[in-house]
């Protein structure tokens, strides 16, 4: 009977951390790929000088080409209208996506924004692109990415980050104001970003 309690332990403890490995990953990306970053003011690099956007120090870390498309106050239902062009320009092999910000400073509805992102990640797909995500925060107390992020990356198998945005807001030494990083915050930002694309 032991033998057996053990052998259903052994069984359920292998099930758990197979669950908790199921975490999408990126392929890799080939030589001379090209990454789109998109996304609103974060992306753009408001906050920092020239030359220290995450998107240009990404491209710094990884050698490949980084195409940043950030728009300050862009609101999702923008972002969604303006991806089709953007990606039929550049050809992205991979788009990084942080957007849905300025929606949550307005309180504009989560499922409005949910929908949102959901259609950029798939928009992003039918062009052959992969797709990481950046978990946004809500402003507060104590700051994490908004949960229909981490939502969505199950949902549709996208990887994300959904700690480095509100770790860099956290704290004052990388942030430049309430909601964008500073050039330290950015560099950190592209520090996480450049492990999981390698």
């Amino acid at each position: 009977m032991k033998k057996y309690l053990s052998l259903i332990c052994v069984v359920f403890l292998f099930s758990f951390l197979a669950a908790c490995d199921r975490t999408p990953r990126l392929s890799p990306l080939g030589e001379g790929a090209v990454i789109l970053a998109f996304g609103d003011s974060i992306t753009y690099g408001t906050g920092a000088g020239p030359g220290e956007s995450y998107p240009e120090v990404l491209e710094r870390l990884t050698g490949f080409r980084v195409v940043n498309a950030g728009v300050p106050g862009e609101l999702s239902a923008a972002g969604v209208e303006r991806l089709p062009g953007v990606l039929a320009e550049v050809q992205p092999d991979l788009v990084i996506l942080c957007h849905g910000g300025n929606d949550v400073i307005q309180r504009l509805s989560p499922q409005d924004i949910e929908a949102n992102i959901r259609a950029m990640v798939a928009l992003a797909r039918e062009a052959g692109a992969q797709v990481l995500l950046i978990g946004v925060p809500q402003p507060s107390l104590i700051l994490q990415s908004i949960p229909l992020y981490e939502r969505i990356s199950w949902d549709m198998g996208v990887p994300i980050d959904k700690h480095v945005l509100p770790d860099v807001l956290r704290r004052q030494e990388t942030k430049g104001d309430e909601i964008h990083p500073n050039a330290q915050g950015y560099a950190k930002m592209a520090e996480t970003l450049a492990k999981l694309i390698r």
